[in-house]
């Protein structure tokens, strides 16, 4: 692919298209950012605090949500590998983290209205986050498996030509890429109490191991010897498919791997700290137990003294 070629194509990706756009995705971001700012304005004009920065990351997360559905690259997503993998990256390893880091749950549990309908939606959002079908999706299992049986069935069947060969199908994957990587990530970035909080050699595993899958399809895109997916064959873009295909593999090595080494670094540090809090409380107590025993030993010394 020229530079001439490549320029224009990838300058399109980040010019507003509605008439592209994926509608399920572009309502979520809007419904969603405007009840976070509702919220937080609630509890900002009752002289309660909340936190600027984790608003902040939340409404990031809506506009980038916002900008991967009605954005050119999601009109370029059906016809180029790149454009399809950035898109999906973005959804999977970069949205979720912005939003979760928001405490969503936290500010519902703050800002609901105490009465009526509110107090409804409060109470079904309690009775959803205790439930098993919760504690099911929070499992850190989940995510590998689902990374384990999608990826392979995406790319490795063509299934992503299939699916993206609609409208309807490009919209509902772009949902799920979203949904799966919310699953994925809540018990890694979550701040707030969870009906399963996995173990830190579990989160490293899940971390691992999407590590790698991320690798190895890159792996495979890069060094296919021909254009893998039926639906990016042809040069309708005047791109070179094969060229187009290796630069999403590159995407995978590259944008997808970041914010894993991120969540990596996060976790360890958490790990780190839960330690040194544990040893230092061990400490306290050992602490005083020695105390209370030098007492008894100096009651003992007294009343034989006496």
């Amino acid at each position: 692919m020229s530079t001439d070629a490549i320029l224009p194509f990838f300058s399109d990706w980040f010019r507003f298209d509605l008439a592209g756009a994926s509608p399920v995705v572009t309502l979520t971001a809007v419904v969603l950012c405007g009840w976070y700012l509702g919220g937080a304005i609630r509890l900002w004009a009752n002289g309660r605090r909340w936190s600027i920065p984790r608003t902040i990351s939340f409404v990031l997360g809506c506009a980038l949500m916002f900008c991967i559905a009605t954005f050119g690259v999601n009109r370029y997503a059906s016809v180029s590998v790149t454009a399809l993998m950035f898109q999906q990256i973005t959804a999977m390893t970069v949205i979720p983290p912005l939003l979760i880091v928001g405490s969503p749950g936290r500010l519902l549990l703050r800002s609901t209205p105490r009465y009526s309908a509110s107090l409804l939606l409060l109470k079904a959002a309690l009775t959803g986050l205790r439930s098993t079908w919760a504690r099911a999706l929070l499992h850190p299992l989940l995510p590998i498996a689902i990374a384990l049986v999608v990826f392979p069935g995406l790319y490795l069947t063509d299934g992503i030509s299939l699916v993206m060969g609609s409208r309807v199908g490009a919209d509902l994957l772009l949902a799920f890429f979203l949904l799966v990587g919310l699953v994925a990530a809540v018990p890694l970035w979550s701040s707030d109490p969870l009906p399963r909080a996995p173990s830190f050699p579990a989160r490293l595993i899940d971390i691992f191991v999407e590590i790698q899958i991320h690798a190895i399809l890159g792996l495979i895109l890069i060094r296919a010897g021909a254009p893998l997916f039926a639906a990016y064959e042809s040069e309708s873009l005047d791109a070179d498919p094969m060229y187009d295909q290796a630069v999403a593999g590159m995407l995978l090595w590259t944008y997808a791997e970041l914010p894993l080494l991120i969540v990596l670094i996060v976790c360890l540090s958490r790990w780190h700290s839960r330690d040194r809090r544990r040893a230092r409380l061990n400490e306290s107590r050992e602490d005083a137990e020695l105390e209370e025993y030098n007492a008894y030993l100096a009651q003992i010394d007294q009343r034989g003294r006496a």
